[in-house]
């Protein structure tokens, strides 16, 4: 068991030896506005960074009380009856007349005062007050790309409740919970009407520039305007064609309708597809890199308790917002669904500013993210309830009954919102929704179960394909930067959409045009009403735009543009469906007395190919999402037609069985893990091997521990320098190792450091203790007690693996301590169980350092001449850099 040097000569630049995320005086204001804020009693000191507040931490150090004052045994004095009214008066307006605190009589006889010294008052909320408070301690904030600590919140949370509870009594106590009561309906209403805002101005200005690139609105007779988009300019018009407003580029530049304006179009097309994703990616790239991807991944790593800087900031939302529209425009294979929930969050953490109990509880706040999550699918589906069960089932990891309501409102008033700007001046809150009017009939369940089928297969195939592209570009050091990757592959994408007029069309377009009933139809542009012998050829272009849109899906999810799969999916699932459905139509025509076509109403249509797009679009998001109830609560709403809900329900269930045969992982899990989240899902049964923790911990031998005395903040910096791990367990001495407590590397240097400075300015020498010392001088030494978690979690050692990463999922715990008979045994941390369940590649190695310690957890297995693989998580510090320390067990989350 390595312990700590002690009594070692101070090191200079101490700074450099914080805890990786840590901010520096000049840190710009957009690295406090994320969800990393600190608790009431963090503040910050120097340039660790981490908050400021016009009231010192330290306040309720003794050391700053006035200890000289006498304390007097005089009997306290009863009240006078005088004093009836004004403690009436007093009550009136909330402030409490309780009499001077007392304290018990040793003999057990008479009350005595007590002077209002601050680490001796008592209170009912005793944590709050007493300096030498034995409990889970104080805390500085959390450090970047590390977890929170689910169980302190919570308990901070319910101290402030009781704080609150005790002025209720009076009016002025009862206004106040009010308004603390509705501070969260605040946030979620305001969240939501943003949101749809906001989700009605994407919508617009894709539209308006998706459609530039093959023609504008002309300023006419029929008084069009340039930033019009083709449905604007043509609005009243029941068939586009007779439009005379719209004018494409070939036409503009008097090239007729031949060869020549065909070849026009078409450098049009590429040009401006080109553009708008170079400028997509580049906004990503200089301004907000955690604006690419869906989100939605990060979303379900952040709601699990992890801490990314920067993640839901101002810029985040300003470069996903216009990215999306870019990336939307340029008619590249992704969707702005998933992406939208990433923005929903990003204007909730926004409007959660102002409200410190909320901004400065990191649990409370995650219960309103995940409220305002389900506005972002609310506004991309028009679909508010199943906006609240995607967040439910997909993004969320608490979600108590409160947090439902919440969600409730909140995606409801991003519905109302959008409904309100009617974005496509229809009517409808998104361009895909339908209504049908006929049911269907016994015969087509087969169908239906056959693209369940092939929605899980193309779910389980695209999910390894785009996983081993990712890991292919990951590891393939000559491949160009990410800004190229994006325009080549918009160049690809725009060279094969163009000649084919379904992938040429904007997705929401394309699947509004699938999801459409032929005998609603008024001009089939597309020839997907089309009967006989002619829906041949319209069966083989479906089923072409299909595969292609497979893998150009494929390479287009994972690159640095704003970017989800949740519309790509549903549009190759639509054109698979639709293809089915002209099929099974044309069997019908060509064989109607066929004996499955025998229940069929002689007066209505036997077979309607918009709703095989339906199922084909819900069975495709189930095989690469692995959603269930959100799904076919989402595809009821669009089309309003309870009588589909039960041959959607079949055809995900059929597609969620087969996916789950190639991967139980769906693409967002799948991207968690290859990102190396340290995400443990609470909402599902995890194979866990059935040994002992024993096993897999880092024992104490391992370890480097802190003893309850002996150290000087010279000493205690210089391990701080030494060792980058995020924690560490403090013991009674090395023979006998008795766990006293544990404290994290961000309290630890931030009281060394803001003891060395003023007003208390102790040398370097100073003597620091963890324990009770009765001989010392508040004056001239550093307790660190009050910072020091004296109740960590702790198990026995032979405890089974699988009870313990039930502690880890249910109570979102950071780290379990291992003891016998008190004796410290070893250490898990959340990163480590991740690593474990998730199958990572890694093995325990022990080697030692060269100043005698041996210290290392889950080692990298990777050869020494390999660089070291990194996720998005892998930004570190240089010390972090080197490889030996990457996977150090424990390096506290």
């Amino acid at each position: 068991m390595p312990l700590a040097p002690r009594n070692e000569p101070f090191l200079a630049g101490s700074s450099s030896s914080h805890s990786p995320g840590a901010n520096t005086p000049s840190a710009s204001p957009d690295d406090r506005d994320e969800i990393d804020f600190l608790s009431d009693d963090q503040h910050a000191v120097g340039d660790l960074g981490v908050g400021r507040s016009d009231r010192n931490v330290l306040d309720d150090d003794p050391v700053h009380a006035d200890l000289d004052a006498p304390l007097s045994f005089k009997r306290r004095q009863k009240p006078s009856i005088f004093s009836g009214p004004a403690r009436l008066f007093a009550a009136f307006r909330g402030q409490s007349q309780t009499p001077t605190q007392r304290s018990p009589s040793p003999v057990g006889g008479g009350d005595y005062n007590i002077p209002d010294i601050p680490f001796l008052t008592t209170s009912k909320d005793v944590s709050a007050h007493d300096w030498y408070i034995e409990g889970q301690g104080r805390r500085v904030g959390y450090e970047d790309l590390t977890a929170i600590d689910w169980i302190f919140e919570y308990n901070k949370e319910r101290r402030r409740l009781r704080s609150l509870a005790a002025g209720a009594g009076s009016l002025l106590g009862h206004f106040h919970h009010l308004i603390d009561a509705s501070k969260v309906w605040i946030i979620v209403l305001c969240t939501g009407i943003c949101v749809g805002a906001i989700a009605a101005a994407i919508n617009i200005a894709s539209d308006w520039l998706g459609d530039l690139k093959e023609g504008y609105c002309s300023s006419g007779d029929e008084g069009g305007h340039f930033y019009l988009s083709k449905s604007f300019c043509c609005y009243g018009y029941d068939q586009g064609s007779k439009c005379d407003g719209w004018r494409p580029w070939g036409e503009a530049l008097g090239l007729g309708s031949g060869g020549g304006s065909f070849a026009m179009g078409y450098v049009f097309f590429i040009l401006f597809s080109v553009t708008f994703a170079y400028v997509a990616a580049l906004l990503v790239q200089e301004y907000a890199l955690y604006a690419k991807h869906s989100g939605i991944p990060e979303i379900k790593t952040v709601l699990g308790g992890f801490v990314i800087r920067r993640f839901l900031g101002g810029w985040t939302l300003l470069t996903k917002s216009l990215g999306l529209i870019l990336a939307v425009a340029s008619g590249m294979w992704l969707g702005k669904e998933g992406p939208l929930v990433h923005v929903a969050c990003c204007v909730a953490n926004l409007f959660i500013k102002p409200f410190s109990s909320i901004n400065h509880n990191e649990a409370r706040k995650r219960e309103v993210l995940s409220a305002a999550a389900s506005s972002g699918i609310s506004v991309a589906f028009g679909s508010p309830i199943g906006g609240v069960l995607f967040s439910l089932e997909q993004i969320s990891y608490y979600f108590p009954d409160k947090t439902m309501w919440q969600s409730f409102v909140c995606a409801m008033a991003a519905a109302v919102a959008l409904q309100a700007f009617d974005p496509f001046r229809s009517g409808k809150l998104v361009l895909f929704q339908t209504k049908f009017s006929s049911d269907w009939d016994g015969f087509e369940m087969i169908p239906y179960v056959f693209l369940g089928v092939v929605g899980g297969i193309y779910g389980g195939l695209f999910i390894k394909f785009n996983m081993a592209i990712a890991r292919w570009k990951k590891g393939s050091a000559w491949l160009p930067g990410p800004i190229f990757q994006v325009v080549a592959v918009a160049l690809l994408t725009a060279v094969i959409n163009y000649p084919n007029f379904y992938m040429k069309l904007q997705a929401t377009e394309l699947v509004s045009n699938l999801f459409a009933d032929c005998s609603q139809v008024l001009d089939d542009e597309l020839g997907l009403c089309k009967t006989g012998a002619d829906s041949v050829s319209t069966i083989v272009l479906l089923m072409f735009a299909a595969v292609v849109g497979f893998f150009l899906a494929a390479i287009t999810f994972g690159l640095h543009i704003p970017a989800g799969i949740i519309l790509p999916s549903m549009a190759i699932g639509a054109l698979t469906g639709r293809a089915v459905g002209i099929f099974m139509e044309m069997w019908f025509t060509a064989q109607p007395g066929f004996f499955l076509f025998s229940t069929c109403d002689p007066d209505v249509p036997c077979v309607v190919p918009g709703t095989y797009a339906i199922i084909g679009a819900a069975a495709f998001l189930a095989g690469v999402t692995r959603m269930t109830v959100s799904i076919v609560v989402i595809m009821f709403e669009l089309t309003g037609a309870l009588t589909y809900v039960l041959p959607i329900m079949i055809a995900v269930m059929v597609s969620k069985w087969v996916g789950d045969a190639f991967s139980r992982r769906g693409i967002y899990e799948s991207w968690i893990h290859f990102n190396e989240y340290p995400f443990l899902d609470n909402s599902e049964e995890i194979l866990v091997p059935d040994i002992p923790a024993a096993q897999i911990m880092t024992r104490i031998e391992d370890l480097v521990v802190l003893t309850a005395s002996g150290h000087t903040i010279a000493s205690l910096t210089t391990i701080l320098e030494t060792h980058p791990y995020r924690g560490f367990p403090v013991v009674s001495d090395p023979r006998d190792a008795v766990l006293l407590g544990y404290i994290s590397r961000a309290e630890l240097s931030y009281n060394l450091l803001a003891a060395t400075r003023a007003p208390r300015s102790l040398p370097v020498e100073t003597e620091t203790f963890f324990s009770h010392q009765p001989l010392a001088d508040p004056r001239t030494t550093l307790d660190l007690r009050p910072w020091m978690d004296h109740t960590p979690i702790t198990l026995p050692s032979r405890t089974a693996l699988h009870l313990v990463v039930s502690y880890f999922q249910k109570l979102g715990l950071r780290y379990v301590l291992f003891t016998d008979r008190g004796t410290l045994q070893g250490i898990l941390t959340k990163k480590d169980v991740s690593y474990v369940l998730n199958g990572a590649a890694e093995t325990r190695r022990t080697t030692n350092a060269p100043d005698g310690t041996s210290h290392r957890g889950l080692g990298s297995a990777r050869q020494s001449g390999e660089e070291e693989e990194r996720g998005l998580l892998g930004v570190q510090d240089e010390e972090d850099d080197e490889r030996d320390e990457a996977r150090a067990q424990s390096s506290m989350l």
